[in-house]
């Protein structure tokens, strides 16, 4: 049986809103074509608000696709089927709190925030307060999970488990912190415990968005005007850190495709969007 294809693109170094409404574009998209299937192609959708700043929730209703970079999503693809992203990104420096997150975690003013150019964004994703910034590399899978199974908590556990196998390639034993999301080093060892990969996601429709930020060689220093997570008292770490030396970005992409197509037994196929 031949493996379910995914659209990979690296969008190299990109903006935080930016790669934010491409996700929401390639969502909405796929939410659409379910619609269509479910209701016929005669069922109007109500659209929703293009800003996602705005953190519509379309878990009901789907709206028109706007283009992005010059490249629309065609109309006519809307009557063809739901399909597989992911997505490879850096951002500048930015903090995203998720929809349970709490402002308190958010330990730097806005006015140091913005003399030191870091954006700040409240976003759909569970979670809480994290950052983005050079040198982690950022994965956001828009998969339509009804294809693989219908159980988030699964999903989250594999996209731990593709992370755990990367830092295993590199010598370092990574695992879970039982009721915290994300990969860990040391979990079980009180005053040692460090997260080198944070996870929050967004499901409409079974379709995921956000992802996954993985530590490579981060600037851990930024960790330090938020409570990571929302977990105090708990460190973070990178790679790079880790193994004492930088690591370079493309080989770890290199690594961390192998291990998503792997893991969720899927074909990886490079298109630029």
């Amino acid at each position: 049986m031949s493996k379910q294809p995914v659209i990979f693109c690296d969008l190299g170094n990109m903006e935080y809103q930016q790669a934010w409404d491409l996700q929401e574009q390639l969502l909405a998209r796929n939410v659409r074509v379910k619609s269509q299937k479910w209701h016929g192609p005669e069922q109007s959708v109500p659209p929703i608000g293009r800003r996602p700043t705005e953190a519509a929730d379309i878990s009901t209703a789907a709206g028109d696709i706007p283009a992005i970079a010059g490249n629309a999503i065609r109309e006519d693809d809307m009557l063809a089927d739901t399909v597989h992203h992911l997505l490879f990104v850096e951002h500048p420096p930015v903090y995203t709190l998720g929809k349970s997150g709490k402002i308190e975690h958010v330990l730097i003013s806005d006015e140091e925030r913005l003399k030191n150019n870091m954006a700040f964004f409240r976003i759909n994703r569970g979670g809480d307060i994290t950052f983005h910034g050079p040198g982690q590399l950022v994965a956001y899978p828009i998969f339509d999970l009804e294809k693989f199974y219908t159980d988030i908590g699964k999903y989250l556990r594999n996209l731990e488990e593709v992370i755990i196998r990367t830092l295993s390639d590199y010598g370092i034993v990574a695992g879970r912190s039982p009721g915290e999301t994300g990969v860990w080093l040391d979990p079980g060892q009180r005053g040692r415990e460090r997260k080198i990969c944070a996870i929050g996601i967004r499901s409409s429709r079974w379709i995921t968005m956000h992802g996954l930020a993985f530590n490579v060689n981060t600037n851990l220093d930024y960790f330090n005007n938020i409570v990571p997570c929302g977990i105090p008292d708990k460190q973070v770490t990178s790679l790079a850190r880790e193994l004492s030396r930088e690591v370079e970005m493309d080989e770890v992409k290199t690594v961390v495709k192998k291990y998503f197509s792997e893991v969720f037994d899927v074909e990886l196929i490079e298109e630029q969007l």
